[in-house]
């Protein structure tokens, strides 16, 4: 049964390949609290050597690797810009609030995407009694506006015109990789004016758990403390970060297959009466579409979909995401697509 689902939740729902779970298997392994395990330390030389950085740090997840950096670079009674449906935002617990004691200032970007004139505008006075912004928090790609790119020039202004104003800017990177495929360029050259990045090994590039954060050398080893502090110190997790090291070597190569297999199924699903989609809008290996002209709730919808063993999130009432990964090929996209069509008509 197991074997005929068609999983387009998240490309968190890979598993892990048969080279990744033999090089788990075979992990030289250390107790990484004391910085002794040498499958972790190889993979974060090798992280900071992609990023151009002097060091970085592997953390269980993508948002304790997001709240690591946000504590690190902030303190209690600031405040962070970010997008406001943005994943620091809306899926992290409100965790930069709970534990990080900052808080979040939402400005809307287009297609999820913030220019310099929306930050410049969120950017508090020098007034003393006026929360003072300390980080511009982007997501690249954005995942809630259907994994949409940030051009590298436009993120580079904002980083630029941020440090002018003595504000520092975050990347949450989760999917950075799908946004170097997806414009042609160098993760190194897109990020560089970034003070701080976090990407995910667990989501495109494929392995079973962990994200990085990458920066200099004495931000790291003030996230370690962090980290440690948000109970992420781990022992011999080198079984985990050689399926890392694998991932991140192996998983950027292959992401241009979901991407075109992201876009086949945007546009089979644009066809379909009672579904609104512009497929041109898909970037990347997200695709999110609208039920509301057919009536449908997306719990409903996803109900009556499951029943056909294809598996999608809803967004909201009214909306649906899919998302394309290693796991699924063309085939499967398009008896997605058709499922879709056969339940709406």
């Amino acid at each position: 049964m197991a074997n005929t689902i068609i999983d387009l939740r998240s490309d968190t729902v890979t598993k892990p390949s048969p080279e990744m779970r033999r090089a788990m298997a075979e992990a030289e392994v250390g107790d990484d609290v004391f910085i002794e395990d040498p499958t972790i330390n190889k993979l974060q030389e090798r992280a900071a050597e992609t990023f151009g950085r002097e060091a970085a740090l592997f953390v269980p997840s993508g948002s304790m690797g997001n709240l690591t950096c946000m504590i690190a670079q902030t303190r209690q009674g600031q405040e962070v810009i970010c997008e406001e449906s943005g994943h620091v935002y809306n899926y992290e617990m409100a965790s930069m609030s709970a534990i990080a004691g900052v808080l979040p200032r939402l400005v809307t970007g287009e297609d999820g995407i913030l220019s310099w004139p929306n930050v410049a505008k969120a950017i508090r006075p020098k007034i003393y009694y006026r929360p003072q912004t300390a980080l511009v928090a982007l997501e690249n790609t954005h995942n809630m506006a259907g994994g949409t790119v940030y051009p590298t020039k436009v993120a580079e202004e904002i980083c630029d015109k941020a440090h002018d104003a003595g504000v520092k800017v975050h990347l949450d990177g989760a999917r950075i990789f799908n946004a170097a495929t997806y414009l042609g360029e160098d993760v190194r050259q897109m990020t560089k004016e970034f003070d701080s990045i976090q990407f995910c090994l667990s989501k495109g590039l494929g392995a079973p758990v962990g994200s990085m954060i990458v920066g200099t050398r004495e931000f790291i080893e003030r996230c370690r403390s962090i980290r440690k502090m948000l109970g992420g110190g781990m022992r011999q997790a080198g079984v985990l970060a050689a399926a890392g090291l694998i991932a991140l070597e192996k998983g950027p190569k292959r992401l241009q297959i979901d991407h075109d297999n992201a876009k086949v199924l945007a546009t089979q699903l644009a066809t379909i009466p009672g579904l609104t989609l512009n497929a041109a809008k898909v970037q990347t290996n997200i695709v999110i579409f609208d039920l509301k002209k057919s009536g449908w709730p997306s719990s409903d919808f996803l109900q009556a979909i499951a029943k056909r063993h294809v598996l999608a999130v809803p967004v909201d009432s009214e909306k649906v995401r899919m998302v394309t990964h290693l796991d699924v090929d063309r085939n499967d996209v398009e008896k997605a697509a058709a499922v879709v069509r056969e339940v709406l008509q």
